[in-house]
């Protein structure tokens, strides 16, 4: 890699920490209920917003009503995505007449968006309506995205208060989050996009002649719309002509806007990003690049702010940087060096040199190897899951890094609220373990951390890997399972491998090699998307209720300071060594094991 890729990447990182303290400081002011401009200009909606949905926004949540809360409208959520698309080809805003979406893969959909997963297994332009995309698909980006938000600020409000009973308003929450922050982030961002070639429009799509026509060979289908079949069980074709295309556009702008700064991810196009209108330049992929970590990034400092301490955000902010920077250079470097097995010289010559220009395979030229690393290891340290290029087609090692950062349960950044309570569980852990280390009970932010506090942190940890290995298991032992894969051996497990992680841990991205539209998957997936985000939301709650009733104990001289780059290595640590115990075995079945295939052709 030369200098501009260096230059690229350094330019990306610091951009992305320079934004942190003012968005930060910014999103406190809004959770605080402090003066700021949007708010003031904003109050009188808000507040008819509270009178029209029977809100007392003075009134405080315990931590049960606020789970409760949030879960009744996550459901009332589900219900509408999945209605929306049952019904979609008897509603308005359907030029091209799509069909209802089929029962499982509604339920995936809906299961998908409204856990902030966002896992696609279907083709957007091909399958939904503009109205789908827009008030089922697009107005979960935002509510999903707020939900997770307002739980960390519940969180944050657990380690601030002394001796309460509340955590705060879900409702308030939710609605500041999407008001104040995601509605005004996602205006700028799609007027942006739009400068640069990305359509935002209700017009059907066009058709326009081709330069040369094209033939094909064409499956023949019955009467029934089935394809025909030979006696020999082999599809029937017939030959025909292409001579027009129709493009694909639509209100795209508005829905790749919040799909990045809420780390939703899911795409208008079936490609993502990698689709030249919804990521039509250069510059318009380093808008979105940077708009998938900005938020999430900007938390950290929100978080320091709200309890009262920002060295707490900077230490949180400053170990999820390095852990992202250290698989970045791993992610890029394995890309750069390519396949040794594919080299200048020919296969007669196979291991006398690297692949010319490094892994170019499944990869935009407009964006090359360096941009297309680091979406790749950005969209998976965030839970955004978009991509400007297939994973499918990144060489073992360079595709382990997204599959490991998504096993990392998503707190290198993570989601919009849900990575950095992520993070915090973490500490509460590293803390613990400091702490049984010097026969001390263990205290974070001035809050004890005793055994029910430990009990739900467990329950955090343990389940999204439970969920990943029980699933991948049962996948690869049943022919619905296997039957989705496309590649044999080590790549079709890491194909499924993934698919489960990514569903687990609220990703959505994929490898791309696995065939996931079918009864088995959309169900299974969306079963392991349900567990993952709401057991994990509801003990993370749960935490927050029992600090928010202790008291907060003073600083002592065995009290471990939890701002010092000490701190920063033991949480470093204890990310790594629980995702690195928990998948390696896994891992070396898959893309270890792959790699270790790569490097031995001869």
């Amino acid at each position: 890699m030369g200098a501009n890729g260096y230059l690229q990447l350094g330019f990306y990182v610091v951009v992305l920490l320079a934004l942190a303290k003012p968005l930060g400081a910014y999103m406190a002011r809004i959770y605080q209920g402090e003066p700021a401009f949007l708010n003031r200009v904003g109050a009188p909606f808000e507040r008819l917003l509270y009178r029209v949905s029977g809100v007392d926004p003075a009134r405080e949540m315990r931590w049960t009503e606020y789970a409760i809360a949030m879960l009744v409208f996550n459901f009332l959520g589900f219900l509408a995505v999945y209605a929306l698309q049952r019904f979609q080809a008897v509603l308005p805003l359907n030029p091209q007449g799509f069909a209802a979406v089929s029962p499982d893969s509604s339920f995936n959909t809906a299961t998908s968006f409204i856990t902030n997963t966002n896992w696609q297994g279907y083709g957007g332009e091909s399958t939904m309506s503009y109205l789908t995309q827009m008030l089922a698909l697009t107005v979960q980006n935002f509510v999903s995205a707020a939900s997770g938000m307002a739980t960390l600020v519940a969180f944050a409000r657990g380690f601030s208060r002394k001796s309460a009973q509340t955590i705060g308003n879900f409702w308030v929450d939710m609605t500041r989050s999407t008001l104040y922050i995601l509605l005004p982030l996602s205006l700028v961002l799609a007027v942006a996009l739009v400068s640069q070639g990305m359509p935002q429009t209700f017009s059907a799509y066009p058709t326009v002649p081709t330069v040369e026509s094209t033939e094909y060979d064409n499956p023949k289908l019955d009467q029934a719309g089935q394809p025909v079949k030979d006696d020999k069980g082999n599809p029937v074709t017939e030959k025909a002509t292409m001579k027009d295309q129709s493009i694909a556009v639509g209100p795209v702008a508005s829905q790749v806007a919040i799909k990045q700064l809420g780390t939703n991810g899911g795409g208008f196009f079936n490609v993502n990003s990698a689709h030249p209108f919804e990521n039509p330049t250069p510059l318009a992929n380093f808008l979105e690049v940077l708009s998938i970590l900005v938020i999430s990034a900007a938390l950290c400092y929100t978080f320091g702010v709200l309890v009262g301490d920002t060295r707490q955000g900077w230490a949180l902010l400053a170990t999820m940087t390095i852990l992202f920077v250290v698989m970045l250079a791993v992610c890029v470097g394995a890309e750069q060096s390519g396949n040794p097995a594919l080299t200048k010289a020919g296969a007669d010559q196979v291991g006398s040199a690297t692949q010319p220009g490094g892994n170019m395979e499944g990869k935009e030229v407009r964006f090359g190897i360096t941009n297309s690393a680091l979406w790749a290891t950005a969209t998976t340290a965030a839970s955004n899951g978009s991509v400007n290029s297939m994973h499918d087609s990144f060489t073992p090692l360079g595709g382990l890094v997204p599959m490991w950062l998504i096993q990392f349960q998503e707190v290198i950044y993570g989601g919009v609220g849900s990575g950095l309570y992520g993070m915090l569980v973490f500490a509460i852990i590293a803390v613990f373990v400091a702490g049984l280390m010097i026969g001390r009970t263990p205290e974070y932010l001035g809050k004890k951390i005793e055994s029910f506090e430990m009990k739900m942190a467990a329950v955090t940890i343990l389940v999204p890997p439970l969920v990943v290995l029980v699933g991948t298991a049962i996948a690869v032992m049943v022919e619905p399972g296997k039957a989705g894969v496309a590649n044999p051996g080590a790549h079709g497990f890491s194909e499924i491998l993934y698919a489960f992680s990514s569903a687990s841990n609220n990703n959505g991205s994929a490898f791309a090699g696995l065939s996931a539209n079918t009864p088995f998957y959309n169900t299974a997936l969306g079963i392991v998307m349900i567990v993952s985000r709401y057991w994990l939301a509801v003990a993370t709650l749960a935490i927050a209720g029992a600090f928010a009733a202790k008291k907060t104990v003073p600083p002592g001289l065995g009290t471990l300071p939890t701002h010092t780059p000490l701190f920063i290595v033991l949480l470093a640590s204890t990310v790594v060594v629980v995702g690195a115990l928990t998948f390696v075995p896994a891992l070396a079945l898959g893309p270890i094991v792959e790699h270790l295939m790569m490097v031995a052709t001869k």
